[in-house]
């Protein structure tokens, strides 16, 4: 029987991560977990470990999504805190010290790593920590790759997790080089759950160029052939570079029937809203966009430091003077701190 590998990287939200893996490991197919620990300080791995051992009481949340990880799974879950390049993987879920904060895709890629040591594993996703998923969603995923064997990369329904009817985006973004900005496919949408999509997988899939990061599952022949994501960026852009270096190379999938529900910025402070983002997050969102414009397509780079003049005119006229000194030091290339 096929099994899906699934990383999923935690820094400092032991809680999300906890109620990720009580809704995760209800899955329709066998599942093999990841957990790395992004250099927390709140106590998260010792906190992983009492609440596998049934030390620590889980207590579902309230609220529409609470049937997802209700009642709680019976302990203990099968849990090892083991070495990343050496140790087997475990049964269920191998639990990982990453050692520091290794952004996104360093935490994503030991994680990827590690599940390469399973032979058995030939597709990996890739779920934030701030999510919690249908149980039928792993097994939908299993079933869109073996639909197309040359598909390589697919995303899911993202829905927003406090309000579970809206869509945050089917599958991923549009993406304009020019303008550095991604537009959601659907988001925003009202879709009630079992309701049909407005449009067709084939057409979702035809609008995405890149598969939203939150929730995205890879062949082990992408991983192979793409190689691992980026570790230039820390933070934003990992998964819009994965689809430019792919180039054509894996088609792209779009997994209908699989559902998850993301916090969208529970570890960054990027919320839902306009406006919203943390003087951190337009920090890291401007460095990745020049990274990846650096790295890609170097002659649009003038453009692009006056787009972010112009955000941080934009933050100035909302009064958010910590933003425009966040992405002005971005735009210089300083450290965030200092």
């Amino acid at each position: 029987m096929a099994c899906l590998g699934v990383v999923i990287v935690n820094w400092n939200r032991r809680d999300f991560t906890i109620e990720c893996l009580e809704s995760l490991l209800r899955s329709d197919v066998p599942v093999q977990v990841v957990v790395v620990d992004n250099g927390s300080t709140d106590g998260s791995i010792a906190a992983l470990r009492d609440w596998a051992a049934g030390r620590t009481p889980y207590s579902p949340p309230q609220g529409p999504l609470a049937a997802l990880s209700t009642p709680p799974l019976p302990k203990p879950v099968d849990l090892a805190l083991v070495d990343a390049a050496t140790a087997p993987v475990a049964d269920r879920i191998s639990l990982i010290d990453g050692g520091g904060n290794l952004g996104f895709a360093g935490g994503n890629n030991i994680g990827m790593a590690h599940l390469a040591l399973a032979p058995g594993i030939s597709h990996v996703w890739l779920l934030n920590n701030d999510t919690v998923v249908a149980p039928d969603a792993a097994g939908a995923i299993l079933r869109t790759f073996d639909a197309d064997p040359a598909i390589g990369i697919c995303g899911t329904v993202v829905r927003f997790y406090s309000r579970p009817e809206v869509v945050q985006a089917l599958n991923g973004y549009r993406f304009s080089k020019f303008t550095g900005a991604a537009a959601a496919i659907a988001g925003a949408l009202h879709l009630p759950p079992g309701a049909a999509h407005p449009q067709t997988p084939a057409s979702i899939v035809a609008e995405t160029d890149f598969v939203l990061g939150a929730s995205l599952a890879v062949s082990r022949a992408f991983i192979d052939t793409v190689g691992p994501m980026s570790e230039d960026y820390f933070l934003y852009f990992e998964e819009i570079d994965w689809a430019t270096r792919n180039a054509g190379r894996f088609k792209t999938g779009f997994a209908a029937d699989a559902t998850v529900w993301h916090k969208a910025g529970g570890s960054i402070g990027s919320g839902e809203g306009h406006g919203t983002r943390s003087a951190s997050s337009d920090y890291y969102m401007t460095r990745a966009r020049l990274i990846f414009i650096c790295n890609h397509h170097p002659w649009l780079l003038p453009l692009h430091y006056l787009h972010g003049l112009g955000i941080i005119a934009r933050r100035l006229l909302r009064k958010q003077p910590a933003n425009a000194r966040a992405i002005l030091k971005a735009l210089m290339r300083a450290p965030l701190s200092g």
